[in-house]
């Protein structure tokens, strides 16, 4: 069965690039603005190892291509990445910190209890948590990226006038969707970092030498209370739950993951990459609305995206990590936004064609023959609606409370 289920994927994924190849390229690199700025800070930190991470997280992208065959994004333990930045964690303390989460996210998914918490969790909750962490996304672009610059300030290939050519250059991308909008922006950025990062510290070769850490108890217990234990909801619920039911409402076309079969990848990609220093990774909702929004509609776009990662991982390494710093921060702010409003537009189908509003009916033709398994949407009434839109709303002030 699984096999069949492959199979089909791949014949979808090569249809699907050669379609449109530039959209697959360009939506492979939507999520670089969440990617970027905490890869390249956990890396400057000592936190991780990067080339380590570049080549792990680009076999996890390839696989998870293969396997699920949607442009389910591979990206950081956002809890754990902040932390592990904030109080300067070794690598042996920030893979602990993965380690952990796993584990729980690993339980979870064999016993079952990642399917009873999708019955017993309700959907204005889901859709809180996805529309929050579009908002958040939205507030981070803003404060962290977009913020510190001035109109001509810090230098000439990144301020706000940049930022303000990108956003323009977003907007017409709505109107014209076949513009390979972020493949376009990424090319610029690397010019750009070319530039400002200057010739000396442009990346050498240096061929990958992978080694393995075993923490010590001491840097597990740092890493695990500190970190791990704080991870566990929001990989739960906004990298597990929250995914399943964005790519239902992205790509219906597509079989579903379940959150089986995603909390069991989170659990093994960390468990196994962590071994050998690789930033702690999951699935989350904001990755995926990101490289949708940028055009990837099929597994091959992370494929891609990761063979040019695990390319990037043996060949430079460690080296990467003055140009990757030398980034514009205006343009991967502009990503970063649109990534967080596409997320966040899933709230409006709230009350209109959200997944528990459809429901198996009995229909009788007028020869009275029962057709079964036909879906029609429930009707809700307006205190329904209202109850349901307040749920939703309280949830989003939490999600956007706790994302600080």
């Amino acid at each position: 069965m699984a096999f069949t289920q492959i199979r089909r994927f791949h014949a979808n994924n090569v249809a699907v690039l050669r379609e449109s190849p530039l959209s697959e390229i360009s939506g492979s690199l939507g999520d670089l603005g969440t990617l970027l700025p905490l890869m390249i800070a956990l890396a400057v930190n000592n936190s991780i190892s990067l080339s380590t991470t570049l080549v792990f997280s680009g076999l996890w992208n390839i696989f998870t291509g293969v396997a699920f065959g949607i442009p389910l994004p591979v990206q950081p333990m956002k809890a754990i990445a902040a932390v592990a930045i904030a109080r300067k964690f070794t690598i042996e303390e920030t893979i602990s910190a993965g380690f952990t989460t796993s584990f729980f996210v690993l339980l979870f998914s064999v016993t079952g209890l990642l399917r009873w918490f999708t019955h017993v969790i309700p959907t204005p909750v889901v859709k809180g948590i996805q529309v929050g962490a579009g908002l958040s996304l939205v507030l981070s672009a803003g404060t962290s990226l977009l913020q510190p610059l001035g109109w001509t300030t810090p230098n000439p290939f990144d301020n706000l006038l940049w930022a303000l050519f990108a956003f323009v250059f977003l907007l017409l991308t709505y109107k014209i969707a076949k513009i390979p909008y972020a493949l376009i922006i990424f090319l610029l950025g690397l010019i750009f970092s070319v530039v400002i990062a200057g010739p000396n510290s442009l990346p050498s070769f240096r061929f990958w030498h992978p080694r393995t850490y075993l923490p010590s108890w001491s840097a597990f217990q740092t890493g695990a209370l500190n970190a791990g234990l704080g991870q566990i909801p929001l990989t739960t619920l906004n990298s597990i739950i929250a995914v399943s039911y964005l790519s239902a409402d992205l790509l219906p076309h597509l079989p579903t993951p379940s959150v089986t079969r995603i909390g069991i990848s989170v659990a093994l990609m960390n468990l196994i990459g962590g071994w050998f220093g690789a930033m702690p990774v999951c699935h989350g909702s904001g990755g995926l609305a990101a490289q949708y929004r940028f055009g990837a509609r099929s597994g091959a776009s992370i494929i891609l995206l990761g063979s040019f990662k695990i390319l990037l991982g043996l060949v430079f390494g460690e080296s990467l990590i003055s140009l990757l710093h030398s980034y514009p921060k205006a343009l991967l702010g502009i990503m970063v936004l649109a990534a967080g409003l596409e997320l966040a537009k899933v709230g409006e189908s709230l009350n209109y064609g959200a997944r528990d509003l459809w429901e198996v009916s009995d229909s009788s033709n007028g020869e009275s023959e029962v057709r079964e398994g036909l879906k029609q949407q429930r009707h809700l009434s307006d205190e329904e609606r209202m109850e349901r839109w307040t749920v939703m709303f309280m949830t989003i002030v939490e999600s956007a409370e706790s994302a600080k």
